[in-house]
């Protein structure tokens, strides 16, 4: 099915870190309901080109939704330091995936390693999905999002699967102008709406009166959104463990470009093909935004 959905901007994959592989790939394969389709440990090679050459030899998993979408959850085992919290870092701060019966959630995941931090719940004003949000064993942040209907400025993904792939993900930076400049320049996506709310999950990560408010704003590829960029108070900090590591909770997306070479950005190290179900013999090279984001690209032709 790859064919049709990998397009320019397309979120091909998000990268997990945890403490424990065989008890996150329960949670994820028996709990979510994703398929795995790779097991292994972590080419030198390739964590060489994340930047993350200590993540060489980590054993990791990969899973794929029901639906079949080319979207992949990849699991990597490493260290949880015990300073991290999730949504108190810049860096990537949740993965959004588009479910089915989000009200059904919370019984589905009783007795899993998922935690339940916002259950699901309409939003005031946001008739567009019905969000529910829970952290893993990493401390990783999901949330699970029903949708109902398209917004005004971009095209939601109904799931045809229970769970089914990543359609947003979000960062936390200590620059919004500048990360927003950056997406525009150097992969070559869309600015589109920006936001003003008072933001749950960020009020109650640093201690803010419930009515503090946030600017968040779209990147998209015409209708496709792809990255909520979330303003963060000052009091974030960047996102603790080794730096020679991949990073604590959501770690790094990968994307779907036209054009390795048409893009504004360093590389880490130089694009090679790689095998297997993700890269399925395309170009790939990863880029480091403005929050330190780590950002790993496929090239898919034209």
């Amino acid at each position: 099915m790859s064919g049709g959905y990998l397009t320019h901007g397309r979120i091909a994959g998000g990268v997990v870190s945890t403490p424990d592989l065989d008890a996150a790939l329960a949670d994820y394969q028996g709990c979510l309901g994703l398929v795995p389709v790779e097991r292994g440990t972590i080419d030198a090679d390739l964590a060489a080109s994340w930047g993350c050459p200590k993540s060489a030899g980590a054993r990791f998993a990969t899973l794929q939704p029901q639906s079949g979408a080319h979207c992949f959850i990849r699991l990597v085992e490493a260290p949880l330091p015990k300073d991290f919290r999730p949504t108190r870092s810049y860096g990537w701060a949740a993965y959004e995936f588009t479910v089915q019966d989000v009200f059904g959630w919370p019984d589905r995941l009783s007795g899993s390693g998922f935690d339940i931090v916002g259950p699901p719940k309409a939003l005031e004003g946001l008739p567009y999905f019905i969000p529910m949000q829970v952290t893993g064993r990493g401390r990783e942040m999901l949330y699970l999002n029903e949708v109902a209907e398209d917004t005004p400025t971009s095209d939601l993904p109904k799931a045809r699967s229970l769970t089914d792939h990543i359609f947003i993900v979000i960062l936390a930076t200590p620059d919004r102008e500048a990360s927003l400049a950056w997406f525009e320049r150097a992969l070559k996506l869309d600015i589109s709406s920006s936001y003003t709310l008072a933001y749950s999950m960020i009020n109650k990560a640093f201690g803010l009166d419930a009515d503090y408010r946030t600017t968040i704003t779209m990147v998209q590829k015409g209708r496709l959104p792809i990255v909520e960029v979330d303003d963060y108070p000052a009091a974030a900090t960047a996102r603790p463990g080794d730096p020679e590591m991949l990073p604590p909770g959501n770690a790094m997306i990968t994307l779907a470009v036209d054009d390795l070479d048409a893009l504004d950005a360093p590389f880490i190290a130089p694009p090679v093909r790689r095998e297997g179900a993700l890269y399925g013999g395309r170009r790939t090279a990863t880029v480091r935004g403005v929050a330190g984001e780590l950002i790993e690209l496929i090239e898919i032709g034209g």
